[in-house]
Formats: C-alpha cells, structure tokens, sequence
C-alpha cells in the first residue's frame, strides 16, 4: 500500500519591506504618545485630529527623524497635530488652489492650458500638517481605479494640447508597483501625453519605497520625471540620499519643491545646506513655494516677505543650480507668479540706462544698444 505523498507547507511570499513600513504607521493619538513626549497642543490637536479632522499616518522612518522630546523640531512640527490647526487664521482657504472648480473631468484639474494634475489616490505613506489637499486625502477609496478614471483619460485624449502631465494625490508612489504601472501603461497610449511628472513624498518619508522592482517597472515609461518634497536638511539622511540617488541612476530627472514651513526651514543657513545637499544627490531645487494659505495652517505660514528676504541673501551666495525660483501660487488657482526682491534702482527709458544694485552691494548701470 503506498503512502500519500507529504504535503509541504507552502510560505507566503515575504511582504516588501516599504508595505510592512506603512502598515506600522502612526495612526493615532496612542502611537504618537510613544513615540514623543507630546505637548499640551500637540496632544489636544491629535485628538481632535483622530477624532474628525485631517488623519494622522507617520511612517517609522520618518518620525526616527524626529526629536522625541522637543516640539520644536522641524520634523515634528511637519507631522504632529495642534491645536492651531482649529484655529481658522486671516487669509486661510478650505481649497487654496481652487481645485474644485478647475475639475475638468473626475480627479482630473486643470488650471494651465498645455498641463493637468491628476489625482490617483488620496493615500499619502505621512500626511504632513501643511498638505494643501488637507479636505481630501485619507477620505477613503484609496487608489482609483482605471474604470473610474476612464473620464480623465477621455478628456486628455481628447485635448492634445495637454502635453504634460501631473499624478499627483495623496502619493501616486504609495501605490503598489503593478497598479501604478498600469495607470501609467494608460497614459502612455494618449499620444499627445509627452512627459508625466510623479508628485511624491516618498523619497523623504519612506526611501525604502525606491526598490530595483519599482525602478525597473517604471523604466521603460520614461521620460518620467520626479517632484519630490524636501523641506529641510534632516530629511536627506543616508536613506533618503541613497533614493536619490537610485532614482538619477535610472534616469529620472528629480525635481524638489520647498514649502517654506514657519519654525520648520524660514532661514536663509537651513536652506542653504538644504540645497547644496540635494544639488550634491542631483536633485534640482526647482521651487521655493509660499506655502499655501490652507485653513487650519496659519501657525505654519509666514509673511510673504520673509521669503523675500531669504531669497536676498541667497541670490549670489548659492550657485544657480542650487537656487530655486520663490514661488506663490495664487489663492483660487489663477495659476504660479514668481515673487523675489527687486534689484532694479532705477530705469532711464530715454537713454535707455537701468542701474542694479547687486549682491555684493555695488550699484551697476546696464545700458542698452543704441536702436
């Protein structure tokens, strides 16, 4: 009589580490209590925050960044809840950018005439206090599906003036490799889509995210360019260096836009050393941004001309490609205007003579050739 054959258990394949990294999260006002020795305002604004307002999710890497002891640390003032945030400040908009009314189709905005953004998931691996998209993310539904963003890619195949565009959310990166891949397959058969631009957090909140699986499988969709978002020099750890690395490795152009954060990064020496490191990883500071005036954020938000300032004593101290353009992206979404100080003293249309003052404080007069 012959024995049944042994049946081997069979083990799950390992799950990637960056997933097992975002099930761990941070989530409520419990796991911040172990993690940091949290205020008054930090604890009530956490509790109002898990409780009705904007969700809390902090990867483990990220909040390793922190100081567990001093509110002031401008990675925790990035990520913990306060009480401010119930404060409605002067100024503030519940959709600073006017979003809502520039939908063109489902999750699809417009607000330029030659680019889109399009929203694929309202899923972040950290939801920062400042996010500008703060009435949406974390809402629920996740990912979307290619079924219900099959309007969008209606519109775009039919408007091929739209030859760029932005995934954005939440975090496109946050996704899972084969259903981000399958999104950007879609969009790579509207023809008149030149150049996709990916808006993530990931590199800096979660670097283990940036594996040779997700590198490989986005490859051969290229030209795909990153938006990445560092805000100060804490955040380019060895981690966060090395995905940067990978990233120009594999042929994506990395871009990072600044949100200049009030106790965060509002100083001309951080951002400097901000700049140069990531310059130093070959990533381009491409934009200072004003930070939006999103409610609940005021606490977060400075004077339009301390930017000013800051940029003043850059210009000329920091090599131009280490210098971003200071941007502000006009309230109801009327698009981006550069913002800096003004070197012109005086302009003589007549004699066509325009006298600078420059960095180094010497006035200069430009004189134009004669017509």
């Amino acid at each position: 009589m012959s024995s049944l054959p042994l049946v081997q258990s069979v083990t799950p394949p390992p799950e990637p580490s960056w997933q097992a990294e975002l099930r761990g999260a941070l989530r409520s006002v419990a796991d911040l209590e172990r993690h940091f020795d949290l205020t008054d305002s930090e604890r009530e604004g956490a509790l109002r925050a898990e409780a009705e307002g904007f969700p809390i999710s902090v990867t483990p890497y990220y909040a390793s960044l922190s100081d567990r002891h001093d509110p002031a640390c401008p990675i925790r003032r990035q990520i913990v809840p306060r009480a401010e945030e119930a404060a409605e400040g002067r100024g503030d908009l519940r959709d600073p950018l006017g979003e809502e009314a520039h939908e063109v189709a489902p999750e699809l905005i417009q607000r330029y005439p030659d680019r889109a953004l399009l929203l694929a998931t309202d899923r972040c691996a950290v939801y920062c206090r400042f996010c500008t998209r703060s009435r949406l993310v974390g809402n629920g539904g996740g990912p979307r599906s290619l079924e219900k963003l099959e309007p969008a890619f209606a519109y775009l195949r039919a408007h091929p003036e739209v030859r760029d565009l932005i995934i954005s959310g939440g975090d496109p990166l946050a996704m899972a490799t084969p259903r981000l891949v399958a999104l950007i397959e879609e969009l790579r058969r509207i023809p008149s889509i030149e150049t996709i631009r990916l808006a993530t957090r990931v590199p800096v909140v979660l670097p283990s995210r940036i594996t040779d699986e997700l590198l490989s499988a986005l490859k051969p969709h290229h030209p795909l360019w990153v938006m990445t978002h560092f805000n100060h020099p804490k955040e380019l750890s060895p981690a966060s260096r090395a995905a940067l690395r990978r990233l120009a490795d594999a042929g994506f152009p990395v871009m990072n836009q600044c949100v200049l954060l009030r106790g965060v990064n509002d100083d001309a020496a951080t951002l400097a050393e901000l700049f140069r490191g990531l310059v130093r990883e070959r990533a381009r500071p491409y934009y200072l941004l004003q930070m939006d005036p999103v409610r609940g954020t005021s606490h977060l938000r400075t004077p339009l001309a301390r930017g000013v300032e800051i940029m003043e004593q850059l210009q000329g101290r920091l090599s131009g490609i280490a210098l971003p353009k200071l941007i502000v992206d006009t309230p109801g979404g009327f698009g981006k205007v550069p913002h800096g100080p003004d070197y012109v003293l005086s302009r003589d249309e007549a004699e066509g003579v325009t006298r600078f003052r420059t960095p180094r404080g010497v006035a200069v007069d430009y004189v134009d050739p004669s017509s």
